[in-house]
């Protein structure tokens, strides 16, 4: 189910929260024009917000084991406004229970109505609520596309950059398949936003599914979705991601990871716009963008057999080369800014800016792990820090060397161990054996040069 209530472009979710039966049989068969959802208490309707993410909801405040009270109702609006404050929520009042009711508008409830029910005039307000809801998601989509000047909210100020967004730009509107090629922290799933917020697409829902991070076995019915009873453990029919992206776009990060076998399965899917689920037997048509992603080199994969060359041409009608936040001249200090604004609003508002070494330093540094690095580097920076202006220690990053340490071959090397073996250890996230490896020396080597530089592996 998609944020604005709605599933994968089909009918807008209503969630119906009533512990009489007869009446939830009443409302179903009148909201014929909705998705319904029903449930008889909370705990029920915490979980069917989490999983539905309705737009509205109608509740009635009289909830088992308080059915004759209102607590229960009270705690399942505070506990719906938490999960998605955006939601309306219609609550429900008996004869003489107005109060209730306007003191649950008071907490945050959109509306409410009496009981016994009048169904014309409770249309009316759901109706009334699912249009609210739906321009209110309209104008929060153009503030927050209005707000930002790059494409997708991107941060960059760089001709790389801008060639990239202009390339993007073109080819949102065609309906192709489109492949970000890049390293890690580049931001390829932000650009595959932006990409879908500027298609015909953009009402319908953006999925993203990092393949990579789903064991094998799990990543076939996470794509395709399952059968009750297909395999042990599923116990009803779900949906998948595919599915899940009917009418908008699917994104699938780090698409070199998928298995040889399941290739044959998502090549098909995208030859014929049909899908099986797992244990099923029915041709599903689904109605999808692609869009993927990854930092793998995909034409030696193909070459070596372990990426199928007829699946590669299906993904990348267009390939899209994302640069590397080295390779993005100037861009690293107008992120560095971003972030600072960012972090200190929230944790440490007496930072301002940076200091001159920590400029100097950000400009020198290769940034191996790209945007991501870099805005964790000035996350702790921020909170380490004990001024306004953030130094090049508080990076954790050296100062650009002077012309006299230059001059100093000792100095020189020094500068030259920090700089390698602080890469190293971001490359291996930490581990030592990894940055010895890749250093090309011995862990205990290592960790005397740790030692010896004062450096904290």
């Amino acid at each position: 189910m998609s944020g604005d209530g709605s599933s994968g472009g089909a009918r807008p979710v209503l969630l119906i929260v009533e512990d009489d039966i007869g009446l939830q049989r009443q409302l179903r068969w009148v909201y014929d024009g909705y998705e319904i959802v029903v449930a008889s208490d909370r705990a029920q309707a915490i979980d069917a917000v989490r999983a539905h993410e309705p737009a509205v909801v109608t509740l009635d405040l009289g909830l088992p084991p308080d059915p004759d009270g209102v607590t229960e109702g009270f705690a399942t609006l505070r506990e719906i406004l938490a999960l998605k404050p955006d939601t309306k929520v219609i609550v429900a009042s008996g004869h003489g229970a107005r109060q209730s009711a306007l003191t649950a508008i008071a907490d945050g409830a959109w509306d409410f109505y009496a009981k016994p029910i009048d169904i014309d005039a409770l249309g009316l307000i759901v109706a009334r609520a699912f249009h609210v809801h739906a321009l209110e998601a309209e104008n929060r989509r153009l503030a927050a596309r209005n707000a930002n000047a790059g494409f997708g909210g991107l941060i960059a100020a760089s001709p790389e950059m801008a060639a990239v967004t202009r390339t993007l730009e073109r080819v949102a509107p065609a309906d192709v398949s489109v492949m970000l090629l890049g390293a890690s922290g580049t931001g390829k799933e932000l650009l595959a936003r932006g990409l879908h917020d500027a298609s015909p697409r953009a009402q319908g829902r953006f999925v993203a599914i990092n393949c990579a991070a789903i064991p094998e076995t799990l990543l076939e019915s996470e794509l395709f979705g399952h059968e009750k009873g297909a395999f042990t453990g599923a116990i009803k029919t779900t949906e998948g991601k595919i599915e899940q992206a009917a009418g908008g776009t699917l994104f699938l990060d780090e698409i070199g990871d998928v298995p040889l076998a399941l290739q044959v399965k998502l090549l098909r899917f995208l030859q014929e716009r049909v899908i099986e689920r797992v244990g099923g037997r029915k041709a599903i048509a689904v109605d999808t963008r692609i869009v993927c992603a990854t930092h793998q080199n995909v034409d030696a994969m193909v070459a070596a057999g372990r990426f199928r060359e007829d699946l590669y041409y299906r993904l990348a009608e267009i390939v899209v080369r994302i640069p590397t936040l080295a390779e993005r001249s100037g861009d690293a200090g107008v992120l560095a800014r971003h972030f600072i604004l960012k972090h200190a609003k929230a944790m440490n508002a007496g930072v301002t800016g940076l200091a001159a070494d920590a400029r100097a330093a950000i400009d020198a540094w290769g940034w191996p792990g790209n945007v991501r690095e870099l805005e964790n580097r000035i996350k702790r920076a921020v909170i380490m820090a004990d001024a306004k202006l953030i130094t090049a220690a508080d990076l954790d990053l050296d100062s650009t060397a002077d012309d006299a340490d230059a001059l100093n071959l000792r100095a020189g090397r020094e500068v030259a161990d920090r700089k390698a073996i602080r890469r190293a250890l971001a490359r291996a996230e930490g581990n030592i054996s990894g940055a010895a490896r890749m250093l090309g020396i011995s862990r205990p080597t290592l960790y005397d040069l740790l030692k010896s530089y004062d450096l904290h592996g």
